[in-house]
């Protein structure tokens, strides 16, 4: 029996099937992911820091950033903590800018610190993907009663990347690899000396830094086709809670503009490179499969959704892998070169869920929550193996948690 699913607007049914298990197989499932959710929720109440947010990780990363606290409140939404995702968001977004440009770090409580890497106290001069618009509708569509202040701030924020952000035939741009949240993707290593390294990279990424002025970069310009389907959908999911109809037809411009961007031959979307070299556009990462969340194109997204659950492709037991087994580049075990990021398993859950095509939610649901529960709730894993990497307890991978609510809800 399927039953509707928040994930969808439009009541989109769930991929949950009980007339396929076996009653015993049903307790025993609900039990494990009765203890998963438990779980999630304590490691976000572990992370909560005043004035109302969570870190992502209490050791690795101890301060706010933007992307990560929209997925926690996702995942607050989702536990019936509504007020508490609304909190997160409100100071996500506290230090919003006039322009609208929205920071993805902010220094609660030591304004100083990086002060003078970023040239200003208190938080970054870069942004990351504005996922406050997916987060906001998720709460509405849950029965949180969201604020016009957060509604407001947010409009701003997708209106800024919509308008200056914007590059003629391009798109929203990046300014930063850091504001695609995928850092260290083999799709910036034309910007970075042969042959690569992470050390080599780190200070090319710190170079840029210094290089970005006014939401400009002289050296890195990008429109990557992860980061403008993130923001073309999440233009739509505002717009769907507020009808703002000039928000929905500046998403759907975007998309159809991305839609162009479609590589048939490499089955992949692809960036538009304003500043810097071209040569790595059209690397193959699961991140340029994101417009499968916007794009109308049946036959692209039914690729990409077929090469994301591919194990010759990305698709492993434990979720897609970051970077297409193919390239040259990947890598299962090294930082966004091959492991499996849970946010982005969630993304992918969340468009084949909008598309009904729920066999295919079915297997991202279960690989994420695979993952998540074998690597003990990393930042990422091995895709192969479930072993976690990065820093273990990271709070966006209670997204796990928001796909075993989903599946728990009552026909």
């Amino acid at each position: 029996m399927s039953v509707p699913g928040p994930c969808s607007p439009r009541g989109v049914p769930s991929w949950r099937d009980d007339s396929i298990c076996a009653t015993s197989e049903r307790a025993e499932l609900a039990e494990a992911r009765a203890d998963l959710v438990f779980r999630a929720r304590a490691m976000l109440e572990a992370h909560w820091r005043s004035p109302g947010y969570c870190v992502p990780s209490a050791t690795t990363y101890p301060w706010q950033w933007l992307w990560d606290s929209c997925f926690h409140a996702v995942c607050w939404a989702h536990l019936g903590e509504g007020a508490r995702g609304l909190t997160e968001l409100r100071h996500a977004l506290a230090h919003q800018e006039p322009s609208g440009f929205v920071p993805h770090m902010t220094y609660w409580h030591r304004r100083e610190a990086h002060a003078e890497f970023w040239g200003r106290t208190g938080t970054s001069i870069l942004t990351q993907p504005p996922m406050y618009g997916h987060a906001l509708a998720e709460l509405s569509r849950l029965g949180t009663a969201v604020p016009d202040e957060l509604v407001a701030k947010a409009t701003l924020g997708l209106r800024h990347l919509l308008t200056t952000r914007m590059r003629d035939g391009a798109g929203p741009v990046i300014v930063h690899p850091w504001e695609s949240g995928c850092d260290d993707s083999a799709r910036w290593d034309a910007w970075c000396q042969e042959p690569w390294s992470s050390e080599r990279w780190r200070l090319v990424k710190h170079d840029l830094v210094k290089a970005v002025e006014d939401g400009a970069n002289p050296r890195f310009e990008v429109a990557p086709a992860g980061f403008v389907a993130l923001v073309a959908f999440n233009a739509r999911e505002l717009a769907s809670i507020t009808g703002d109809t000039d928000l929905r037809d500046a998403a759907q411009a975007v998309s159809d503009r991305l839609a162009a961007r479609w590589n048939a031959q490499l089955r992949t979307w692809v960036d538009h490179v304003v500043v810097g070299p071209a040569s790595t556009a059209a690397v193959r990462t699961l991140d340029a499969l994101l417009p499968v969340l916007v794009v109308d194109d049946e036959v692209a997204t039914a690729a990409a959704f077929a090469d994301a659950l591919d194990d010759r492709a990305f698709g492993g037991a434990y979720g897609p892998a970051a970077v297409h087994r193919g390239e040259p580049t990947f890598d299962a075990g090294a930082y966004w070169r091959g492991p499996a990021w849970p946010q982005l398993t969630y993304l992918f859950w969340v468009a084949a869920c909008r598309r009904g095509e729920h066999t295919t939610a079915r297997e991202f649901a279960n690989r994420l929550i695979a993952g998540a529960n074998q690597s003990g709730l990393a930042e990422y894993w091995h895709p192969d193996t479930g072993e976690g990497l990065g820093a273990t307890l990271q709070s966006w991978t209670a997204l796990a948690a928001v796909v075993c609510q989903v599946d728990a809800k009552p026909p």
